[in-house]
């Protein structure tokens, strides 16, 4: 009996050995600069500041080629409308800027779409 008690206590200490240990908790960065940069790494800060600086010259491309390329070309296609990007209705001596809000719908439609695909393409590379 005494040996399998002593079996018995044996196994009871290589279970606490084996038992995983709590991590311990992170030491937080020391000084202004190392806050800086784990913020940066942490939060992926650059990414963001990268994907917003491309993403407003982006839309300053799309808007260009919307003002200065489709709108004429669907000026053309409907003769008597002029410059539509420039297209104003007056009602009661207000006027209604139907072709700047044009710009920017067809602007949104495309910048959302540009949008779309890069995602869409990165998920499939395996980039989230």
């Amino acid at each position: 009996m005494a040996k399998d008690d002593d079996m018995l206590e044996e196994l009871k200490k290589i279970r606490t050995l084996l038992e995983p240990k709590p991590t311990p908790a992170p030491t937080p960065p020391k000084g202004m600069w190392a806050e800086f940069m784990d913020f940066i790494s942490k939060y992926k800060v650059m990414g963001l500041a990268v994907a917003f600086i491309i993403g407003v010259y982006l839309g300053a491309v799309v808007l260009a080629l919307v003002k200065d390329l489709i709108m004429p070309i669907i000026g053309l296609a409907m003769p008597g409308l002029g410059d539509l990007a420039s297209y104003v209705v007056t009602f009661s001596d207000q006027k209604f800027g139907i072709g700047d809000f044009l710009v920017a719908v067809i602007t949104f439609i495309i910048v959302a779409f540009v949008i779309f695909l890069i995602v869409k393409i990165t998920k499939k590379w395996g980039i989230e």
